[in-house]
C-alpha cells in the first residue's frame, strides 16, 4: 500500500482522468512486519510535529490479566487471523495470538504504529 491515493478506475471499469498529481500526504510506506527478536525500533517522521515509533523486532509483551499487568518474555506466534503465512514467520500483528512466559496471549496493540506489544492473557 504505497499510494494512498484515489483510484485510477471509475465503479464502471472505465479509467479516471486525475485532476491533479499525487500529494505527499497520500504516500503510504511499507508494512512494518514485527517479527520476535532481539528488540529493535524504527523513528518515522508523520504528519506534523509528531513522530512514530515502529517496532521491527521485540521479545518483550506487556500482558495484562484481571487489571494486572506485567512484562512477559515472548516465545513465538501461535496463530496469525490477518494472515496464514505471518504465524509461521513469527510476525506479529494486531489479534495474533502469542505464546509468552505467562501463557498464551492475545495481541491488542499496533506494533506497526506504536512500538510495542500489549496482550491480553487467554489462559
Amino acid at each position: 500500500m504505497k499510494d494512498q491515493g484515489r483510484s485510477t478506475r471509475k465503479r464502471t471499469g472505465g479509467r479516471l482522468k486525475h485532476a491533479s498529481n499525487k500529494k505527499r500526504h497520500q504516500l503510504g510506506r511499507e508494512p512494518a512486519e514485527t517479527t520476535v527478536g532481539e528488540t529493535r525500533v524504527q523513528y518515522i517522521d508523520s504528519r506534523g510535529t509528531e513522530s512514530k515509533v515502529r517496532a521491527l523486532s521485540t521479545n518483550v509483551a506487556q500482558v495484562a490479566q484481571d487489571g494486572e499487568v506485567s512484562e512477559a518474555e515472548i516465545e513465538n506466534v501461535l496463530d496469525n487471523p490477518s494472515n496464514v503465512n505471518y504465524a509461521r514467520r513469527n510476525i506479529i500483528t494486531k489479534g495474533a495470538i502469542i505464546e509468552t512466559s505467562a501463557g498464551r496471549a492475545r495481541v491488542t496493540s499496533r506494533p506497526g504504529q506504536s512500538g510495542q506489544v500489549n496482550a491480553v492473557l487467554l489462559d
